[in-house]
């Protein structure tokens, strides 16, 4: 189904489109879908958004005043349009959003410039894409109407059922919350209709708790990936390494699991080493120049752990396919580094190999190699039958923690993974070397080998950036956002947790591993964790080309491409280096000497464009601001889907422990209350201030803290306290406390 969005995108991508053409573009063949076109472009063009020329041909207005921009409301009903990074957002009353919900993409336009610290104000004049087709809701009876009453108290519209629907009427005690269809969404004067599609009955039963927090986070699981079109890999000159050992390192159970690449390792006589990366191959399997695999492949951009299994974002087939499968010949897409005898990197190249893997490595493996007392002596019923391996084992270990020190010396933070205490989630904990939207780094842990993959893929991943970007080809990737330093005032917000006297720098700034190394106590470090975390934004992906106007010498920046079976990002990125290798140009015509443009020495020699008119044509359907903006919508829903996994399955522990005490620590301090972390049971809840009946409390935010004004009695970040389980919200998420 097309949208306004869809419509201005082929647009942009065109300098006129007669209609015929759009309508093919659009994939529109039904006369009630034609119908539908034609009132969005007079619609369009009434607002001065297209226009269509004498030639019958539409093309976007650029002078037009209309900013896109995607809709954030609060439940305390203020809303903002938000125009993304570094872009002031426009404050939207709540009678000039026209219907635009929570996360809808609209075009703004400004009717108030802002001044002094107020914020422009604006008003939606077109909703180009609507971000809920399903909205979880409780089914309520108003003037003997049946109506949807959506949950997310951010939407502010109800949706009018049909009268069958009344037998979903909400019962506080069933918790009976219903997903409901939009058939017409809200406009003008008419109300939105939709029907329910499912009933989710959350009271006591943890049954439906996937599919509410899926719904919930607004992602789709019904559509079907075997439309994604695969290809008969061609045979082509490969290095064949199957006689060398690769290892593929997994701390991942679950099925349909992102399949990882294999590592391997030739170690020199005179301390140099070569290191192997070799990806699975899914650039030469999927078929990216078809439009039906892309129509289908941006339904699930990326996959996502479920309770028992994962969410692939690719069919069953390719990954089969694809995957490494122990003592078994596989087709790869491989980077060859070479490292001195100081493990640092001096040279690499890309290449296609065949490859074979040795061994599965586990996290019991990476744990007996790092507990060991002595090297020379094997002990361990683990490490006894992969004696023949260990050396090789060893070495890659021994690398890895040398590139993650050389990470953190340019600047880099390293911060442990939170600690589970519950079964069902242990998937989501385990590292996952795809993940660079954190601008930290997990730290190394002996007990999940996937964290040792990181360091060699993140470098990896910074090798295809600086490739990519001397030869002048687009890349997706990311703009490292870490911070190194907190400011005075955060840092008194910490100084509960800090066991020494802070001395701050000459801004009045304190570094962050200083930070972590002064504090002492486990459980404190464990909370001073979770409050640093709150410090890094999200990095989010761009697309990123080669611009001498800007300068980005200092910033890290990485291309991800070596887990292609995680995400579309990595896909691409790899679907470039494989067209580099099999159809890039390795000299002009007037120079007899070959230039291999897959090798690190060949970047100062390159002066010409490696890819033809139809590989860049191709690679530019890719790499575009309308794919890399649902990356980055669809990666935010996944990250809003796991916390709120994680969150819901923890107030379902706490729905069984009402009324016990425990002991806690304060993780911060509110207007309204405080939060506490229950340390026995790893889940956090809130005392709210109106508990606090003994005294009343006042909120100090340059102290940060509660204060009693009798009493004098403060509550701050760091105090431990008992604490009773009085309440929790499945709904919400939210456990609610006193103090005991």
């Amino acid at each position: 189904m097309f949208t306004s969005s869809s419509i201005i995108d082929n647009l942009n991508q065109s300098e006129g489109l007669e209609y015929k053409k759009l309508c093919r573009l659009l994939k529109i063949i039904k006369k009630s879908d034609k119908d539908k076109l034609d009132i969005a472009l007079t619609a369009l063009e009434k607002l001065e958004i297209i226009n269509k020329n004498d030639d019958g041909e539409y093309t976007c207005i650029n002078d037009s005043n209309h900013l896109v921009a995607k809709i954030r409301c609060s439940s305390k009903g203020y809303c903002f349009a938000v125009r993304g990074k570094d872009k002031e957002d426009i404050y939207i009353k709540e009678n000039l959003l026209n219907y635009a919900w929570n996360g809808d993409k609209v075009l703004v336009r400004i009717i108030k410039e802002g001044f002094r610290r107020r914020s422009p104000e604006g008003i939606v004049d077109c909703i180009l894409e609507r971000s809920n087709q399903i909205l979880l809701s409780k089914v309520e009876i108003i003037n003997n109407d049946v109506y949807a009453i959506p949950i997310d108290d951010r939407i502010l519209s109800k949706i009018k059922l049909p009268r069958e629907n009344k037998k979903y009427t909400f019962k506080s005690e069933n918790k009976n919350i219903v997903k409901v269809e939009i058939d017409r969404f809200p406009i003008g004067q008419e109300e939105g209709l939709g029907h329910v599609i499912q009933e989710l009955k959350l009271n006591n039963t943890e049954e439906y708790d996937k599919d509410f927090v899926l719904s919930k986070s607004n992602i789709d699981k019904s559509y079907n990936l075997n439309h994604i079109e695969s290809k008969k890999i061609e045979k082509r000159e490969r290095i064949d390494l199957t006689n060398k050992n690769s290892y593929l390192f997994k701390s991942w159970n679950s099925n349909n699991s992102p399949i990882l690449p294999l590592i391997q390792i030739e170690q020199a006589k005179n301390k140099s080493t070569k290191l192997w990366i070799h990806t699975n191959n899914i650039a030469e399997i999927v078929d990216l120049n078809s439009k039906k695999s892309l129509e289908f492949l941006s339904n699930g951009l990326e996959s996502l752990p479920l309770l028992n299994d994962w969410q692939n974002y690719l069919s069953k087939p390719i990954i089969n396919e694809s995957e490494f499968k122990l003592g078994e010949k596989n087709e790869a897409i491989s980077l060859c580094l070479h490292l001195n005898g100081d493990n640092e990197i001096t040279n690499w190249s890309f290449h296609l190999t065949l490859v074979k893997c040795s061994m599965v490595v586990g996290s019991d493996h990476t744990e007996a190699l790092l507990s060991r007392k002595s090297k020379t002596r094997i002990t361990s019923r683990v490490l006894k039958p992969i004696k023949k391996y260990i050396d090789d084992l060893d070495k890659i270990l021994e690398i890895s923690s040398s590139l993650r020190q050389k990470h953190l010396l340019e600047g880099k933070v390293e911060i442990p993974a939170p600690l589970n205490n519950l079964e069902l989630l242990e998937e989501f904990f385990i590292h996952n070397p795809a993940e660079y939207s954190k601008g930290y780094f997990e730290s190394l842990n002996k007990e999940d080998c996937q964290t040792y993959l990181s360091p060699i893929l993140h470098e990896a991943n910074i090798i295809w950036f600086k490739h990519s970007n001397q030869y002048g080809i687009k890349s997706a990737g990311y703009i490292s956002n870490g911070i190194d330093c907190v400011n005075a005032n955060e840092a008194i917000k910490y100084s509960e947790f800090i066991d020494n006297d802070i001395e701050l720098n000459e801004e009045g700034n304190l570094s962050l591993s200083q930070v972590i190394k002064l504090c002492g106590n486990d459980n404190k470090k464990r909370i001073l964790h979770k409050l640093l975390i709150n410090e890094f934004k999200d990095n989010e992906i761009r697309l990123i080309s080669k611009n001498p106007d800007n300068d980005q010498s200092e910033k890290i920046i990485i291309s991800p491409w070596t887990i292609p079976g995680f995400d579309l990002t990595n896909l691409i990125n790899q679907y470039c280096i494989f067209n580099m290798i099999i159809n890039g140009k390795k000299s002009k015509k007037i120079n007899s000497k070959v230039i291999n443009i897959s090798e690190s020495n060949s970047l100062d020699l390159v002066n010409w464009d490696i890819f033809n008119s139809s590989i860049s044509k191709n690679l530019d359907i890719l790499f575009n601001k309308f794919l890399i903006d649902k990356l980055n919508e669809y990666k935010y829903k996944v990250n809003q889907y796991k916390s709120n996994m994680i969150n819901i399955k923890k107030v379902r522990k706490a729905e069984k422990l009402l009324g016990n005490i425990y002991s806690g620590f304060i993780l911060s301090v509110q207007t309204y209350g405080f939060f506490v972390e229950i340390s026995e049971l790893n889940v956090e809840g809130l005392v709210h201030v109106s508990t606090l009946n003994n005294d009343w409390y006042e909120y100090r935010s340059r102290q940060n803290l509660l204060i009693g004004r009798k009493s004098k009695k403060s509550y701050k970040v760091g105090d431990a306290i008992e604490v009773k389980i009085i309440k929790v919200d499945i709904l919400k998420y939210q456990i609610d406390l006193e103090l005991a």
